[in-house]
């Protein structure tokens, strides 16, 4: 028996890590867009709105993904949906790479957007619905943890590709990387998606959707195989037992009609404000502008680069070690402990930049690039800026947003007088405590507190809000940085957090050792 126990382990955890290799896709293609970032500016001439919506075109259709994901997942299941979203990975980053215009650039990202959101959504339901009660947490954070390795994989292959392209070597110059270093980056992650449609093949159907569907016989040679054939007939008469309680035959309308009845009520309210603080706090923001923002400390592009891969790797050690205690210590510890750190570690980056002056000296202006028109910086020259927005205020309107744009690294690094260890400081903390919390709790959290009859619906419905605020942060966050300023931008994010602190405190249950049907019947009351 002890055997069998490890042997079943075993696969569980194959499963996980080849259904949440979705998520791995997710976090680089969520990543790898903010290398590519310095080279869009001027290779389409965006302005800051423009940039945003390169950025959060992604999240908007994965937006509207997440709201048919867990309904979709309903009709046709949970496995063939996920082969339906690696193609669209795949097909996303090809043309991705290859895109001639802003307009198709936007459009495979967009396409990208609907493999994101659909996965985000199905991967982390369908292994809860896989997963026995005491090893749910762990094997639910795995798709985390992939979305955290997909993070930080873009960021190496970013910074390999960036040091390359400068390099002068033949084997760079005959594939173009030197001078399509951006399509090359986007390029690089049709080879993990590919990968993802193929091991697709080797994954069950859940066995949640299998009794639903009226095929006992095909569950129960799921469970069989992942919890042994003893816990087979008791899961399968629990699962039998709440999805006759509520009709999981009903169609859509009606289970929207009931996801808003009073009686979930309090689960709904509870995974909104979880989903809506996981993006408020700023997440996407690093993420997604992690280069971009360690710029703004004036380090230059090859420091910010390299700096944005001990994200990653941060990322990465502080999932599993949220993996690790999960379900030792339950979800609300870790998000309370996780809340406040983020609230402090915003707080340091906002006073980092508070701190911070600007004043381009002479030599500093003679140091520039020769794209930098020096004669239009006279009026700027040797004056003292308090805060970045002055700063760069004065410098667009000297050289036009797009040379200024082109060249902000290497200005920045001339004439910022700021502490960058303080801001690189804070942004590390912020990903430790994210990634201990938020991060993987949210996802738990959604795939537990709802019933089986209605759980693909109402995961969808959080993850639609998670993902509208997500959206907004990333379309908004290169306005705010040119009309907020870095520091009350990051202090908003760490204000979140505190009032994110005080609701999860007040309102949040404990969720951790239960089985999904144990769940319901305590959270969920009579109609």
């Amino acid at each position: 028996m002890m055997m069998q126990n490890k042997t079943s382990s075993g696969q569980m955890t194959r499963l996980a890590l080849i259904i949440s290799l979705g998520g791995f896709l997710f976090g680089f293609d969520a990543s790898v867009i903010s290398g590519a970032i310095r080279f869009l500016v001027p290779e389409f001439g965006l302005s800051d709105l423009a940039l945003g919506w390169v950025v959060a075109s992604l999240t908007f259709t994965s937006t509207l993904a997440m709201m048919v994901a867990g309904p979709l997942s309903d009709r046709i299941g949970r496995k063939k949906l996920l082969l339906i979203i690696a193609f669209m990975y795949a097909f996303s980053a090809l043309f991705s790479a290859i895109a001639p215009t802003y307009g198709i650039l936007v459009a495979a990202r967009m396409l990208g957007g609907l493999a994101v959101g659909a996965s985000l959504i199905i991967a982390p339901m369908y292994i809860a619905e896989l997963s026995p009660p005491e090893k749910r947490g762990r094997m639910v954070s795995i798709n985390q943890l992939n979305i955290v390795i997909g993070f930080s994989a873009a960021y190496f292959s970013n910074y390999f590709l960036l040091q390359a392209s400068g390099s002068g070597a033949e084997w760079v110059q005959n594939l173009g990387i030197d001078t399509q270093t951006w399509r090359w980056m986007l390029g690089v992650e049709l080879l993990p998606a590919l990968a993802y449609f193929g091991t697709l093949f080797a994954v069950p159907e859940s066995p949640r959707w299998l009794v639903v569907q009226g095929r006992e016989e095909e569950a129960a040679v799921v469970i069989g195989q992942l919890s042994g054939e003893a816990e087979a007939t008791a899961q399968i008469q629990a699962i039998k037992e709440s999805v006759q309680a509520k009709d999981a035959g009903d169609p859509l309308g009606q289970k929207l009609r009931r996801l808003f009845r009073p009686t979930l009520r309090k689960v709904l309210w509870v995974a909104a404000i979880v989903g809506i603080l996981q993006q408020l706090t700023g997440v996407n923001a690093i993420f997604f502008y992690a280069p971009f923002i360690f710029e703004q400390s004036g380090i230059g592009s090859d420091a910010a680069f390299s700096q944005a891969i001990y994200i990653g790797l941060l990322n990465v050690v502080f999932t599993l070690i949220a993996m690790s205690l999960i379900d030792r210590i339950g979800r609300k510890p870790l998000l309370l402990v996780g809340l406040l750190g983020i609230a402090l570690s915003m707080g340091l980056v906002s006073y980092g930049f508070q701190q911070a002056t600007y004043e381009l000296t002479s030599e500093a202006v003679a140091g520039l690039p020769e794209g930098v028109n020096r004669e239009a910086l006279g009026a700027v020259t040797d004056v003292r800026f308090e805060d970045d927005l002055a700063f760069k205020t004065a410098l667009k309107a000297a050289l036009g947003r797009t040379v200024y744009v082109a060249n902000e690294a290497v200005i920045l690094q001339s004439a910022a007088r700021i502490n960058p260890t303080l801001i690189l400081t804070g942004i590390l903390g912020f990903v430790a405590f994210f990634a201990v919390s938020l991060g993987p709790v949210m996802w738990v959290l959604f795939s537990e507190l709802f019933p089986n009859y209605i759980r693909a619906v109402a995961v969808s419905f959080v993850g639609f809000i998670n993902s509208v605020v997500s959206f907004s942060v990333q379309q908004f966050f290169p306005w705010e940085l040119a009309n907020l300023g870095n520091a009350l931008t990051f202090g908003l994010f760490g204000g979140f957090a505190a009032v994110g602190f005080l609701l999860v405190w007040r309102l949040l249950p404990e969720t951790k050792s239960r089985s999904l049907e144990e769940l319901e019947k305590e959270l969920i009351t009579d109609d």
